[in-house]
């Protein structure tokens, strides 16, 4: 860059005509503006991403040691919340670029000027999340009267309307302790509850130390526990080239655990302070969110819009979440499309 501005600058110096002098200045001045512009150009993009402690979202953490964001010109700072919808609310006050949080968070948004519009799937539970019993109770029939503990209006109260449909229980015959996971343990270790709805390895770990039965995971159907990345629709229209290019890096990632899983797990688990078998298994509850994935939720069977549907069905049938439910949750599928369209090239 300096030998070009010198080149330039060269017959300003030398010139005593005033009007070439001038000339020659804007020209200079202009080729001055075109290479910082090019410099800055050159800088990887800042994405500020907000997220929760879950495998399907802290798997985006390879992007960073890898490199991967970097080639994809991008310099992704991550930003954790340890409450979903802190992390909806600080993308919609634009406090974040981007977020990972689960459709069902998502649909819970504060409203405001602002919209969400959910643009990538990082994964669907399989197996992640259930519900374990008591000893006594054998089937999810069973739970009719009985007090079974799930946070209202959080993922665990979705978890467990989803094992009473799958059941043809209706919700309203179920009593809900209304507390957190560590609180759901504690009285299920105490023998005060009859179930609770927790995820791994809580789950697995609740059901050997009671002798209980785990009654439903999420691999018992096509479930309705999706998680992903949302942005505000107002962000999506200036800055389509830079969501691009962190859906591609998020494609890179996934090829990445397909092809390299250890080498993926082990530097995940450095990052979060987990043994990579750990992060491994816990990541193993999950279908993972790569192309075929989108394709099936964003594209031909546009599966992501009748489960928001089907989420909201299941809210209606229980109230006691206290919720509002934002059903205008945009789903835009043209972020996801025209990276698969520059993945295939």
């Amino acid at each position: 860059m300096k030998r070009l501005l010198r080149l330039i600058y060269a017959p300003l110096k030398h010139s005593r005509s005033p009007l070439k002098a001038l000339i020659l200045f804007g020209m200079a001045l202009v080729a001055t503006i075109a290479i910082a512009s090019c410099t800055a150009n050159n800088q990887p993009k800042l994405l500020k991403v907000g997220l929760n402690t879950w495998p399907g979202f802290d798997i985006a953490l390879y992007g960073q040691t890898s490199e991967i964001f970097a080639n994809r010109g991008l310099d992704v700072e991550f930003v954790r919340f340890d409450v979903a919808q802190d992390t909806v609310r600080a993308l919609l006050r634009g406090s974040l670029d981007l977020a990972f949080v689960s459709l069902w968070d998502a649909m819970q948004a504060d409203p405001g000027e602002e919209n969400p519009a959910y643009i990538m799937v990082t994964n669907v539970s399989y197996g992640s999340d259930g519900v374990v019993a008591q000893p006594n109770i054998d089937t999810v029939a069973d739970l009719k009267g009985k007090t079974v503990a799930a946070k209202l209006g959080s993922v665990n109260h979705l978890i467990f309307l989803e094992a009473l449909a799958a059941h043809q229980v209706d919700p309203l015959e179920v009593n809900i302790a209304d507390i957190t996971n560590e609180e759901a343990e504690a009285e299920m270790l105490a023998g005060s509850l009859d179930a609770a709805v927790l995820w791994e390895p809580m789950l697995g770990q609740t059901a050997t130390a009671i002798d209980g039965k785990v009654l439903f995971t999420t691999a018992d159907v096509d479930s309705h526990v999706v998680d992903g990345l949302i942005a505000r629709s107002s962000y999506l229209e200036t800055n389509a080239a830079e969501v691009e290019a962190f859906i591609l890096s998020w494609f890179d990632i996934m090829q990445a655990v397909d092809e390299t899983p250890e080498e993926v797990f082990q530097a995940v688990g450095e990052q979060l302070g987990q043994a990579p078998e750990d992060f491994a298994a816990d990541y193993g509850g999950l279908k993972k969110g790569d192309i075929a994935m989108h394709e099936r939720m964003f594209l031909g069977q546009d599966r992501l819009a009748a489960v928001q549907a089907e989420i909201v069905r299941f809210l209606e049938q229980d109230p006691r979440h206290g919720r509002v439910i934002r059903e205008d949750l945009e789903i835009n599928p043209k972020p996801v499309e025209n990276a698969i369209q520059a993945w295939k090239q």
